[in-house]
């Protein structure tokens, strides 16, 4: 798209959302920050088979008087270059609570961690992603702090709301109150407060709130390509509305990528909201105008779910329904993260019992269950905080089996049509924190472990280790992946039904064939390719293994012992 277009489209978001005067103002900020930093008109950067990201803490690994921001930096340097592409550093800034997501400064580096120089040292050597946290500001940022104080400025940048309004059909994600009273110097005032009374919801039903955000511009200058738009469905609020995923919300989402695009064309939106999947997929907008990724939230509990009963029937329906992202859109697929598994996508995809049973398991290996607030004043499960190699590892059985299912599931996460995002503490072979648990209170501190290096690149050298297991024949499976283009982010995929025993799906791209096979069950599968599935080919090769096969009279036929992963590619 020309920049006179995008231009032209800004224009229009801008004046549905805050009228004409307010739409020229506007575009007069974009057009003087994209002056400013001298934006040139450059071909996009497309996404290829070589991306996978890296998700990570910027603090996650620690050593003595060096700066954890160059800890991370030496480590995905000597470790993970040439092996993934990106890496998103969970907030950075400064912050008050929520581990990050209580942010006092958007535009600043949390000292405790490093400085920009450091950020931009690691964009040097791998695609950025950072978080936008655009729903809510902490408690203790100057914006705030102005606004008890009565600064004028600052008076509609957050929002009000009278306490004896009906707000039963507002959609909560968390057990807490949705306002919070506050002493200012207007009085005593109720404020919207979605996540925590320490997190106040930013009002986005004004202009001036959104010109602070165009500052977009400036991650885009330190080296960022991804942008995380965190908490993003519940972002405008409409009294007698859900106050999630409104029409205002989703313009809101196209006005930012736009700005994204003018700053950098190569930059990429990606909306995160842990919602059913049709509500989530509606970022997509209609491939053109939204965002670039959706993260995919039903894949981490179904993939759970699958290993648990030991049975794939759910997940391969639920992939072969999977419609294809639509223009240059895709999904980035992950098992885990810094919070919890989400158990509402899943809510139409497996049952109450199977759902009720996949929780117990998670339970019974050391995890939690946290709920959420209903319309009704009920609560129900919302997530599953637990590591996810724990989640994988029954109380007290041999490492390899674990380590074999923890690889074969992110066999399954590899070999879906997407981008890769795999958690740090997942590539390391970390295990329940419960001691973050028991001296915080916070469950999802389960999975949020601070490392020391040294320690970390000692065990990853003994082989014997946890760590080296799971983090070298990881790397194994996605230095092989980066090489197929049948694994390109937008080659077809078409699900196998093997029987409930075997998740089976098949990439193609540009000549190029891979069928992924995936043991979830802990016995021996004997597995038949039609010869309709081989595309008349007599020969396939184990690209994990380096075993070959030839095809028979009936067909291909192999034998993938427990929790075994295999990647055909047809020869």
């Amino acid at each position: 798209m020309t920049r006179e277009n995008l231009f032209r489209r800004l224009e229009s978001l801008a004046t549905a959302l805050y009228g004409p005067e307010e739409a020229a103002h506007i575009l007069e900020l974009v057009s003087d920050l994209a002056a400013k930093q001298h934006v040139q008109t450059v071909s996009p950067q497309p996404l290829t088979q070589a991306d996978c990201v890296v998700i990570t803490y910027g603090d996650l690994l620690q050593s003595k008087d060096v700066p954890p921001l160059r800890v991370l930096h030496d480590f995905l340097a000597e470790n993970l270059k040439g092996t993934i592409s990106a890496v998103h550093i969970l907030p950075f800034y400064p912050y008050s609570s929520d581990d990050g997501f209580a942010v006092i400064d958007y535009w600043q580096v949390n000292e405790a961690l490093g400085t920009w120089d450091d950020i931009s040292r690691i964009a040097q050597d791998f695609d950025l992603m950072v978080d936008a946290v655009v729903n809510h500001i902490s408690a203790s940022s100057e914006w705030f702090q102005a606004y008890l104080k009565g600064d004028p400025k600052f008076q509609d940048f957050f929002i009000e709301a009278n306490p004896e309004l009906d707000y039963s059909k507002v959609v909560r994600p968390r057990a807490l109150p949705l306002l919070t009273a506050f002493d200012t110097a207007m009085g005593r005032c109720h404020l919207w407060t979605t996540f925590s009374a320490d997190q106040i919801d930013l009002n986005f039903a004004s202009p001036e709130v959104l010109k602070e955000w165009i500052k977009l511009f400036f991650y885009i200058q330190q080296g960022t390509r991804f942008i995380r738009l965190d908490a993003v469905g519940y972002l405008w609020k409409e009294i007698g509305t859900s106050c999630i995923h409104l029409e205002q919300t989703h313009q809101v989402v196209q006005l930012l990528r736009l700005v994204a695009e003018i700053a950098d064309p190569s930059s990429r939106i990606i909306t995160e909201t842990n919602v059913p999947h049709q509500d989530n997929i509606a970022y997509f907008g209609d491939g053109t105008n939204e965002a670039h990724l959706v993260y995919q939230f039903p894949l981490p509990p179904l993939v759970l779910y699958t290993f648990a009963a030991e049975n794939c029937y759910a997940l391969s329906r639920w992939a072969s329904e999977l419609e294809e992202p639509p223009g240059d859109t895709t999904f980035l697929n992950f098992l885990a993260s810094h919070d919890g598994i989400g158990v509402m996508p899943v809510i139409d995809l497996i049952s109450t019992e199977e759902l009720g049973k996949m929780m117990d398991t998670v339970q019974r290996r050391g995890g939690f269950v946290s709920h959420k607030h209903n319309a009704d004043g009920s609560e129900s499960p919302y997530e599953l905080n637990i590591n996810y190699l724990s989640a994988l590892f029954e109380p007290g059985e041999m490492h390899e089996n674990a380590v074999r299912r923890f690889l074969a599931a992110h066999s399954i996460l590899l070999s879906l049509q997407g981008v890769p995002a795999i958690y740090m503490h997942s590539m390391l072979g970390s295990l329940n924190d419960g001691d973050g648990v028991e001296s915080t209170g916070i469950k999802r501190r389960i999975n949020r472990e601070k490392l020391d290096y040294t320690k970390v690149t000692q065990e990853l050298k003994q082989t014997v280790s946890l760590r080296h297991q799971v983090f070298n024949r990881l790397k194994h499976m996605l230095d092989i992946r980066r090489s197929q283009k049948a694994f390109h982010p937008k080659a077809p995929q078409k699900v196998l039904r093997l029987g409930d025993s075997v998740f089976a799906v098949k990439r193609a791209s540009h000549g190029e064939a891979v069928i992924s096979l995936n043991n979830v069950t802990g016995k021996p599968q004997q597995v038949t390719l039609a010869e309709s599935v081989l595309d008349g080919l007599k020969q396939a090769t184990d690209l994990l293994s380096n075993v070959s096969y030839r095809r028979e009279k009936d067909g291909l036929t192999l034998i993938l012992q427990p929790y075994q992963a295999c990647w055909l590619k047809l020869e």
